[in-house]
């Protein structure tokens, strides 16, 4: 047999703009047909973008769909004898599914529909759809291809109905959320449908930003003996093109990320910068103290949007330290971002002033803490509703699990980009960044982490070591593992019993945070949805 071209899209669409995700797909067709392509896959929901959530419960997203998806396969016709295959909603007599239709000159030849609806972690697909029960098998030029959508290849039926049904290739278009090492678990899922079916594999990622949600591309394909043939780099919008030959198939192999914080540094990266620019936002502000979180924060915002879309404000108190001062000043000189100073001192004694009849005989505690906090709460959102710009908050996932954090003070924002991130792994990433280029002072790193609220304060003062609060953190919430079992583990009663009740009685402060990027398999979002109101120990 001659060459067999297979072209695929790694590509970024946003959600609901059905014009603009139509463009991308023809400016890929369009490639795709200049390069001899017979077939181009795009990502799962390529028309809508992943996930639509309630707005598949809405007949005129339907119908604005479908109107697209018609009008998309005209557009489409002019690239002769290319096979594309476009993700999208549809309505058929068994109710609304998630489908891949095959749009052949001017026509839609053969649908799919996913089968496996995912209803776990972040997903609830089975909310909106109904399983399809077919295999979808298409033939271009000899050779027979067979598709499935995502979750579908996480289990053998699917692969195995379209291997059985004369498919010698699978087309997997997928729309699969980044978490920590999912990709090495993603190859070997389609690795173990290769092997057991002796079948090549084309499985093609979304890539970008939605809400808390981030897609990592990472693309790849496997030939039928489970070997990597080709991959794509992650955090990247790609076009690319796989030849098969009647002795095999090849494309290009780009690297893995070197190490785990690279990953999760690009997923920050570009959740931040799909959330503020695909929201129209025309940059962001950062409450920036001389501490270790709001500088990675400033570091992820400037390498997200670029310095000149970036503002920093220092807002000290009393309690300031000096070496805050110059370490906020010295990081916003090495980026290059627009700093300024707000005191908040008169701003303090003036509340202080009022509520002094109130206060009268009570002793000072975390009440005043929390008036500074929120005081710098309500500036920066004045600064953010004045230019347009979002807050972006700068407390990490050690601290929304315990409750090491004040409502309407620190957690007033548009998008917390490190909420999903323990303390431990926030100096991880610091170190990460400071090995591309110094831009955190290194003060900022090795001085023990204080709130500043009150003299000679430490956040050890209220919490066991990040090491061992993140480790419980991780078994309790990521892990599910009960509170006697972590005591099992070695961890000291006392600590297991104060971090899990403080994760337990401070729902309700979560559920009033902005939203995040989620870059562990758990994350307090769209997968933690524990009641407020609760009693229930283990």
């Amino acid at each position: 047999m001659p060459p067999f071209f297979i072209a695929c899209s790694q590509s970024n669409p946003v959600l609901g703009d059905f014009a603009q995700n139509a463009q991308l797909i023809l400016a890929a067709a369009q490639k795709a047909h200049e390069q001899s392509a017979k077939v181009l896959v795009t990502p799962e929901l390529s028309l809508t973008a992943y996930p639509p959530e309630d707005l598949l419960l809405r007949e005129s997203f339907i119908a604005a769909s479908d109107a697209a998806l018609k009008k998309l396969t005209l557009d489409l016709a002019k690239f002769k004898d290319l096979h594309v295959l476009v993700g999208h909603p549809h309505r058929s007599s068994q109710g609304l599914q998630n489908c891949v239709s095959v749009l052949l000159n001017g026509q839609v030849i053969t649908r799919y529909a996913k089968q496996k609806l995912p209803n776990h972690e972040v997903f609830d697909e089975v909310r909106y759809f109904v399983p399809g029960n077919e295999a979808c098998v298409f033939e271009v030029e000899g050779r027979r291809l067979g598709i499935i959508i995502c979750e579908d290849a996480w289990h053998s039926g699917p692969a195995a109905q379209a291997k059985h049904q004369g498919a010698e290739i699978l087309l997997v278009p997928n729309a699969s959320p980044y978490h920590m090492e999912k990709q090495g678990v993603r190859q070997a899922v389609i690795q173990a449908r290769s092997l057991e079916l002796n079948i090549p594999v084309v499985y093609v990622n979304a890539v970008g930003g939605q809400d808390e949600l981030v897609f990592d591309g990472g693309s790849f394909s496997l030939d039928q003996k489970g070997q990597l043939i080709a991959r794509q780099a992650s955090w990247v919008n790609a076009d690319y093109l796989l030849e098969w030959q009647a002795h095999g198939a090849c494309g290009d192999i780009h690297p893995v990320a070197q190490s785990v914080e690279q990953d999760v540094y690009s997923a920050l990266v570009l959740g931040v910068r799909d959330y503020v620019s695909k929201n129209g936002f025309p940059g962001a502000i950062i409450g920036l103290s001389g501490g270790v979180d709001s500088a990675l924060v400033l570091a992820i915002a400037v390498d997200a949007l670029g310095a000149d879309r970036v503002r920093a404000v220092m807002m000290p108190s009393r309690y300031t330290a000096d070496i805050s001062w110059i370490d906020a000043r010295e990081m916003a000189k090495r980026l290059q971002v627009q700093y300024d100073e707000l005191a908040i001192a008169p701003m303090v004694d003036a509340f202080e002033a009022s509520l002094a009849e109130e206060f009268k005989s009570l002793p000072v505690d975390v009440t005043e803490e929390n008036i500074q906090a929120r005081i710098r709460g309500t500036l920066l959102m004045a600064l953010s509703n004045k230019s347009g710009r979002i807050v972006l908050t700068t407390g990490n996932k050690s601290e929304m699990a315990v409750g090491y954090c004040t409502l309407y003070g620190d957690m007033a924002g548009g998008f917390a980009v490190i909420k999903d991130v323990a303390k431990t792994l926030v100096y991880r990433l610091c170190h990460y960044r400071n090995a591309i280029a110094p831009v955190i002072p290194e003060r900022i790193i090795t001085r023990p982490p204080s709130a500043e609220l009150r003299p000679d304060q430490k956040d050890q003062d209220s919490l066991p070591p990040y090491d061992i609060l993140d480790a419980i953190v991780e078994r309790y919430m990521e892990q599910n593992e009960a509170i006697d079992t972590i005591i099992a583990a070695g961890y000291a009663q006392e600590d297991v019993e104060k971090v899990t009740r403080l994760i337990k009685i401070n729902e309700y402060k979560r559920r009033q945070a902005p939203i995040g990027v989620r870059i562990t398999a758990r994350a307090f979002g769209r997968d933690w949805r524990y009641p407020i109101t609760n009693r229930f120990r283990a």
